[in-house]
């Protein structure tokens, strides 16, 4: 959306007049809105549909993810809630105590429909604590993910991260599982990271990532289902084609989420150094939080004090 990428709660208000404006006088009677319903208010997701499982407990079929209305803001907070739940039960360990106050849903509903998408990418921009990491990692487990953090330490260079790289580039492209790469400002300990993960959003590959001599291992393990979904009967493809085919489906599945702080300078020199990380990522703004959330938090953690 148009709105993610404005960086000021008076921006986002000049558009939501301009939208409301227009869809009234546009739209209105096609799509039978109330005088005082607002296109603004919709929301929509894509986890709203539930598996099926048989009288024994077992999963039958997974949920398709199907992007649709929400029929209101109570109702799909209650199945964000469940969401956490079934993940606080799954990973007890790194169990999640999230408030899902209204600036929040709407930041998880837009990273879900993010990395959701084929080459979905996303830069979330907001101060520390404003809870970039945790709704990513919710966000990653609603779309059925893998959720990937480099574990950083002092010995952690530019080649333990290409390894890092490498391995997951296996998980998105001969598997085709869906990834989701999260890396903070924390993380970063050294430039040349950004310009790895730069080279990476802007076509796929990286410089010395994968030697030549193993490129065609990689691009081989992809032929089955190339010939599934693309190949053609008595034709084999080419080294080329297959890898190819090997670097957009790495580009379709590994979804890359940056949580940056816009403090200080080094955001700005980011920006202009490696474009690819803007222009490349949905950019949302993680403003300061409303009164009512700060209340709701508050709420949560104080009501049995």
């Amino acid at each position: 959306m148009f709105e993610d990428k404005l960086i000021s709660n008076n921006d986002k208000k000049v558009f939501h007049d301009i939208l409301d404006r227009v869809t009234k006088e546009k739209y209105s009677s096609s799509l039978g809105f109330d005088d005082d319903q607002l296109m603004t208010t919709m929301l929509f997701a894509d986890f709203q549909r539930e598996d099926k499982f048989n009288e024994y407990g077992e999963l039958e079929e997974e949920a398709p993810f199907v992007y649709e209305a929400v029929p209101d803001i109570e109702h799909i907070r209650k199945r964000i809630n469940k969401k956490m739940d079934d993940y606080n039960e799954k990973y007890p360990s790194k169990k999640m105590n999230l408030v899902i106050f209204d600036d929040a849903l709407r930041h998880l509903l837009r990273i879900t429909r993010i990395i959701n998408s084929p080459r979905g990418n996303c830069l979330l921009v907001g101060v520390g604590g404003s809870g970039k990491q945790s709704l990513t990692k919710l966000s990653s487990f609603i779309c059925k993910q893998l959720f990937f953090q480099i574990s950083l330490s002092k010995s952690y260079g530019e080649n333990n991260l290409k390894d890092d790289i490498r391995n997951l580039y296996r998980e998105a492209g001969p598997a085709g599982k869906n990834v989701t790469f999260i890396m903070t400002d924390s993380e970063i300990k050294s430039e040349d990271f950004l310009e790895s993960i730069n080279s990476m959003l802007a076509t796929g590959e990286i410089a010395g990532l994968i030697p030549k001599e193993e490129k065609d291992v990689y691009a081989l393990e992809t032929k089955n289902v190339y010939m599934k979904e693309v190949g053609t009967k008595g034709e084999d493809p080419s080294t080329l084609e297959l890898w190819i085919y090997f670097i957009n489906r790495v580009r379709d599945c590994l979804h890359m989420v940056l949580a940056f702080s816009p403090v200080g300078t080094k955001f700005r020199e980011r920006a202009r150094k490696f474009p690819s990380l803007f222009s490349s990522c949905t950019i949302d703004w993680f403003l300061p939080w409303p009164e009512d959330a700060l209340v709701s938090v508050s709420n949560k953690f104080l009501k049995e004090f």
